[in-house]
């Protein structure tokens, strides 16, 4: 059974959340590990919900405008599962934002690119049933049980797992095309050998020569490193590993949440008021206790999951 026992946007919608309250819930957490409210000028300045009078870029976005106080969001914030965790990540941006401002300018940054990305998605994984029961969202009596496992973890490696080739891909293309590798009459082409390559998948319909597709990645367009992706999703689970062990937290780790917990929120500060004036391995011992970036936090979080996979998959030949 790959049902994950419940719908986190039927939750949201039913308890009549808007997107307000998904950011106030949002901020909740982080007060929750001990850090401080965000400022009320985030509240006037941050941009919630699509303004109806102008068009806007809606791809969401933290913004640290001084280097003290006025930070803010950007997001068009649609009550669903998605945007859920979204916001959380998005917050996570503007905790480490606060958290460094007293560093000297060059070093109001994260550890290295990846940290800034792995903050808000380490939050995002304490999204879990049991963090839905604490926060009223989910009846505890509606807490599935062991069997909805495989469901809630399918669900998260379609974009956690799934992601990692396409990450790799995306900054393989664009280094190519910066070294001159690529021509621009081969842009769409070797875009399209390189997902073949590293995803195993091809255009669903033959692509004229002069297409753009990678024109379609915001990230492409806009000239964003993409690595920093890669990097964080190594890094968000070593942060709930290491997190979920300080917390006493004794079952599976996709189960647990550290929301409430204020030992670890002074740790994981400690970490991000560092920003960029050590080198990042220091940044990660302060929170982790290692200073290694390490895949196996991952293998162990979706433990359940690949041993099934494992399991259904013995006598098929997997790959391309």
């Amino acid at each position: 059974d790959a049902e994950p026992g419940y719908d986190l946007t039927a939750l949201l919608v039913d308890n009549g959340y808007d997107a307000r309250q998904m950011v106030e819930t949002g901020e909740r957490f982080y007060t929750s590990l001990g850090l401080d409210p965000l400022p009320e000028t985030f509240w006037e300045r941050s941009l919630i919900t699509r303004p109806q009078d102008r068009d806007v870029v809606c791809h969401a976005s933290a913004w640290d405008i001084d280097s003290r106080d006025d930070i803010r969001i950007k997001m068009c914030t649609n009550v669903n599962a998605e945007d859920f965790r979204t916001v959380h990540h998005e917050l996570g941006h503007n905790y480490y934002q606060r958290a460094y401002q007293d560093q000297d300018t060059l070093f109001q940054n994260g550890a290295h690119d990846g940290f800034h990305e792995a903050i808000g998605d380490f939050v995002a994984l304490s999204v879990t049933p049991e963090y839905l029961v604490q926060i009223d969202l989910l009846d505890e009596a509606d807490v599935p049980g062991a069997e909805g496992d495989l469901g809630l973890l399918m669900d998260l490696a379609l974009d956690k797992i799934a992601f990692l080739p396409f990450a790799v891909m995306m900054d393989q293309w664009r280094w190519r095309v910066f070294r001159g590798e690529i021509t621009p009459e081969q842009y769409n082409s070797a875009w399209w050998d390189l997902r073949n390559q590293y995803q195993g998948i091809y255009p669903p319909v033959e692509r004229p020569a002069d297409a753009f597709d990678p024109g379609a990645k915001y990230h492409i367009a806009n000239n964003v490193p993409y690595l920093r992706y890669f990097l964080s999703y190594i890094l968000q689970f070593q942060f709930q590993q290491a997190a979920c062990e300080m917390a006493g937290w004794e079952g599976p780790l996709h189960r647990c949440t550290v929301y409430g917990n204020e030992e670890v929120g002074a740790r994981f500060n400690e970490m991000m008021e560092m920003g960029a004036s050590q080198p990042w391995p220091d940044a990660l011992e302060a929170f982790t206790g290692t200073r290694e970036m390490d895949g196996s936090a991952i293998i162990a979080y979706f433990q359940p999951l690949m041993s099934h996979l494992e399991e259904a998959n013995a006598d098929r030949s997997c790959g391309w």
